[in-house]
């Protein structure tokens, strides 16, 4: 059995403490939270103590830590959790700011740490499905993707201004599997981006609805769309053009109606249970954990390009992870 304590246990990390309770090759051994009820009430559903982040830290009979906390407190947990000699599995991002999420990485490295980005899209069943089936060579050479995430509504204003933005918080996820189905490097983004759904968003400085382009070394192309808004629930869906065929996953298959009610962590359930069992085996087997660190900052590279592509109107060669 894996030894996991998560710490925080808000939104998401809620949705890993409960997957790791019902996980049959792990214990959930700890929880921490700042929000003392919120610690309280996820503790009673799941049968877990609530211990502080330096005991968990201190305890020796934990393996690992699953990280849900708030995003500025990331990379500190993370390094901590590597010098205690537990492996992580850390929410995205890493950080808001690459320079920071680099420094990270870098201690992880030093220490010869493992840490794993809960990047979760890789492992929703209709994507992981399609991209075994790109990487088998079903349509050749892929040569044209298209990516469109749409959230059912938008987040409060409050959320949106400690979030770093649509390309940070909403997009990451979808330049982090470009990046995994292009399996080349990104040396070109342009980005645009508008506020035509709540205009406490556009005064918060942020945008709800973006489009990104990226070209590859190689002369791929994609196409990333994101709305903050989508009436007929949340969907996500992937094209993609080959040189030999096309594959597309698309989850609308519902009613409208039953759309409607569909957010993220309902339509990425199977996805969450998935990255854990990931993460678990890779630590029962010694072996690489994946997406790791560097993918973390490659996509947080990306998504600060698309920011000052946005800002700016120009397209912007990203820097290297």
């Amino acid at each position: 059995m894996i030894a996991i304590a998560v710490i925080g246990v808000g939104r998401m990390g809620a949705i890993h403490a409960r997957n790791v309770a019902s996980h049959e090759r792990a214990d959930l051994a700890a929880i921490a939270d700042p929000a003392t009820a919120t610690a309280v009430a996820v503790a009673a559903e799941t049968g877990a103590p609530v211990r502080s982040v330096t005991e968990i830290m201190g305890d020796p009979a934990i393996d690992a830590v699953l990280i849900g906390a708030s995003t500025d407190t990331h990379a500190d947990l993370v390094e901590q959790a590597v010098a205690a000699g537990k492996a992580v599995l850390c929410e995205k991002p890493i950080d808001l700011d690459a320079a920071r999420a680099r420094r990270c990485v870098e201690t992880v490295e030093r220490a010869d740490g493992r840490l794993m980005v809960a990047f979760n899209r890789r492992f929703h069943p209709p994507f992981s499905d399609l991209v075994a089936r790109l990487r088998s060579g079903e349509i050749g050479r892929l040569e044209i993707l298209t990516i469109r995430s749409l959230d059912p509504t938008p987040p409060s204003p409050a959320y949106i201004a400690r979030s770093g933005g649509i390309f940070r918080d909403m997009m990451i996820h979808d330049l982090d599997l470009a990046r995994w189905l292009l399996d080349e490097p990104v040396v070109a983004v342009h980005a645009s981006g508008s506020c035509q759904i709540d205009p406490a968003i556009g005064a918060a400085g942020d945008w709800d609805s973006a489009v990104t382009t990226l070209r590859t070394a190689g002369g791929k192309l994609c196409q990333i769309v994101n709305s903050r808004r989508a009436v007929y629930g949340h969907g996500p869906r992937l094209e993609l053009h080959g040189s030999a065929g096309r594959l597309s996953a698309d989850n609308w298959t519902e009613t409208r109606e039953a759309q409607v009610s569909i957010h993220f962590q309902a339509r990425f359930a199977h996805a969450y249970q998935a990255e854990l069992d990931a993460f678990i085996t890779a630590l029962e087997s010694g072996g690489a954990l994946s997406p790791d660190g560097t993918d973390g900052l490659a996509a947080l590279l990306l998504a600060e390009a698309a920011t000052e592509s946005a800002l700016t109107g120009r397209t912007v060669t990203p820097a290297a992870a």
